[in-house]
């Protein structure tokens, strides 16, 4: 029991440790009272910082409940993914913290929360498997260390990742065609990458007109380029990719910053 007890606190004392150090990578901005969970990636807070009571956690995407929406069905885990939050937050006082564009369209924050502890909400959110990596290409601060969160959590299958609604799809064009419209984690071999005039397409499967691809616009490769990164050096690397599923001849996801894309060891 002893040397349990002593794993525990060593286990926390290091979890703190890594939330402190990605606070560090972020600007601080005001303090409120958590006087309300509306789902697992959404809060109210009192005092309104700013005249606006809202925030929603960047960087990561809880199971949607339907909040009202007419004819919209709650996601597999949604109730309890905001228990979840609810038992982090719930009239806890948070400090905002921002990595990047600070309010959105809704008038909302979009701030990365710490409690007066230290804790990183967003990093316990996506630890504990209740939430995925969601970023954007105006918010990237700490990505790489949220995906490290979700892969830890999805490896032991906590949470969301014990249930099939939310598992890596392979690029079975037929498989993604069902799911058009909704978030995806796709995991496969690019087959060829090449740039078409001001577009880089990256084709997962020998037939453009209907397999998986991902594209690349002008703005996205200028970010690939401030990273270091080159997405034509894709080709024949197995990556995980994640988007939102369209249509342009087969299933396709839009790209908009390096951090949907990771590059996974080649089986």
């Amino acid at each position: 029991m002893r040397a349990l007890a002593l794993l525990s606190v060593l286990t926390f004392s290091l979890s703190a440790t890594a939330d402190d150090t990605i606070r560090g990578a972020l600007a601080r901005g005001a303090q409120a009272t958590v006087i309300e969970v509306v789902d697992g990636d959404t809060v109210i807070l009192k005092p309104p910082p700013a005249n606006a009571a809202e925030v929603r956690l960047v960087g990561i995407q809880a199971p949607k409940l339907p909040l009202g929406r007419k004819g919209f069905k709650a996601w597999p885990l949604s109730a309890a993914s905001k228990r979840h939050l609810e038992k982090l937050v719930l009239n806890r006082r948070v400090t905002l913290y921002f990595g990047g564009t600070r309010m959105d369209r809704h008038g909302r924050h979009l701030a990365h929360l710490f409690r007066d502890d230290g804790t990183w909400v967003q990093g316990h959110m996506l630890a504990d498997g209740m939430a995925r990596v969601y970023s954007f290409a105006d918010n990237r601060a700490v990505v790489p260390a949220m995906l490290g969160r979700e892969r830890a959590a999805r490896k032991a299958r906590r949470g969301i990742w014990v249930h099939p609604y939310y598992g890596i799809r392979d690029t079975e064009p037929a498989n993604l065609m069902r799911r058009l419209g909704t978030f995806q984690i796709i995991e496969g071999t690019v087959l060829d990458a090449a740039r078409v005039k001001s577009r880089v397409y990256l084709n997962f499967g020998a037939d453009w007109r209907s397999d998986f691809t991902v594209t690349l616009d002008r703005k996205t490769r200028r970010l690939f380029d401030q990273s270091g990164m080159d997405p034509l050096t894709f080709k024949d690397k197995r990556l995980r990719v994640r988007g939102w599923l369209r249509k342009r001849n087969g299933p396709m996801i839009e790209a908009s910053h390096p951090e949907q894309f990771e590059i996974l060891p080649t089986k």
